[in-house]
Order: C-alpha cells, then sequence, then structure tokens
C-alpha cells in the first residue's frame, strides 16, 4: 500500500528552526494534497499546513509566518520549515497524505510522527 516516513523532530531551543521531512511511498499514482498535523498532550490534533498538488498552501494562524510547507512532487516528498519556534509548538507532528493508488483506489494516509520539543 502506502506508508508514509516522517523524519527531523527534535529537542531545540525557543527561537530556533527545525525541518521536519516525509517520505511518501509504495503503490502511488499521485498525491494531491499534503498535510502537517501536530498533537499536544492533553489536547487535540490539530492542522499546521497543507499543499495542494498545484502548490497552494495554507496555514494555522497560530505558524503563519513562520512555517513553510513545501513539496517535491517528483520525490513524492514533503517538508515543514518551522522557524521561530516558540514552547507551545511543542507537540508530535504528523504527516498526512491523501493519495491516488495505482490501479485505481484513493486513501488517506499517516505518518507514525515525529516528536518536536522546544524548551524555553
Amino acid at each position: 500500500q502506502v506508508q508514509l516516513m516522517e523524519s527531523g523532530g527534535g529537542l531545540v531551543q525557543a527561537g530556533g528552526s527545525l525541518r521536519l521531512s516525509c517520505a511518501v511511498s509504495g503503490s502511488i499514482f499521485s498525491i494531491n494534497g499534503m498535510r502537517w498535523y501536530r498533537q499536544a498532550p492533553g489536547k487535540q490534533r490539530e492542522l499546521v499546513a497543507v499543499i495542494t498538488s498545484g502548490g497552494s498552501t495554507n496555514y494555522a494562524d497560530s505558524v503563519r509566518g513562520r512555517f513553510t510547507i513545501s513539496r517535491d512532487n517528483a520525490k513524492n516528498t514533503k517538508a515543514l520549515q518551522m522557524n521561530s519556534l516558540k514552547p507551545e509548538d511543542t507537540a508530535v507532528y504528523y504527516c498526512n497524505a491523501d493519495v491516488t493508488l495505482v490501479g485505481g483506489g484513493h486513501g488517506d494516509y499517516w505518518g507514525q510522527g515525529t516528536q518536536v520539543t522546544v524548551s524555553s
């Protein structure tokens, strides 16, 4: 089927930067919307950023101007550049992709999550 593998999480001081990456592999015909979500302890999972197949982007108000989502359609990868990090950005970050499969079919797939911790 389809696998999503995230990388790039870690511990950083407030004001620092991290770059998350997500590689999508498997029986992929095309990848439509790609998204990053996050979930902090005790909170619901929230949408952080989205990028369409055409490259249009949108961001949560809490990260707009600090985070940048990008994608490489040739490599089936995407990234989230996170700058000016704040302690409230601490969460598990999840990669999500809306995939059309080879041979037909369609699915919504998730990565396993990567921890981002921002210390004050």
